[in-house]
């Protein structure tokens, strides 16, 4: 009895972590933009490896120490590196598709302007500051 539960729940594991990678393989294929395909690769299929990890470790091909430090290992090191990819790919002006804000405008440096795809020059960012302040103080 314990056994046919063992085995329904490592395969549910095996069922969920493939869906998952599916999920972000698609999301690669079928999104626009780097952004958005890091966010399908980056948290769908760190969850569809978490599943099948979980599902070696139930079927006992996998120690459970090992298993659970590679699961905390995935867990943090997946969306840091999401991360640090869209910041670079955000710093290097790759364009965004379909914006509807730009949150990252004004806190990040960058040098190019990804929303518009022109590189912005020292010299008009200095003069657009002086414009305002001048606008603001009349």
């Amino acid at each position: 009895m314990l056994q046919t539960v063992l085995h329904i729940a490592v395969v549910l594991a095996i069922l969920a972590g493939t869906v998952f990678s599916i999920v972000g393989v698609l999301g690669l294929i079928r999104l626009p933009d780097v952004y958005t395909r890091l966010h399908a690769t980056g948290k769908v299929s760190v969850f569809g490896l978490l599943f099948l990890l979980i599902a070696a470790m139930l079927l006992g091909h996998a120690p459970v120490g090992k298993a659970i430090l590679l699961i905390v290992f995935l867990v943090i090191a997946g969306p840091t590196l999401s991360h640090a990819v869209g910041a670079a790919a955000y710093q290097l002006g790759i364009p965004l598709k379909l914006v509807e804000r730009n949150d990252l405008s004004e806190a990040l440096p960058a040098g190019d302007d990804p929303v518009s795809n022109r590189k912005k020059s020292p010299k008009s960012d200095r003069e657009s500051k002086g414009a305002q302040e001048k606008r603001t103080v009349t």
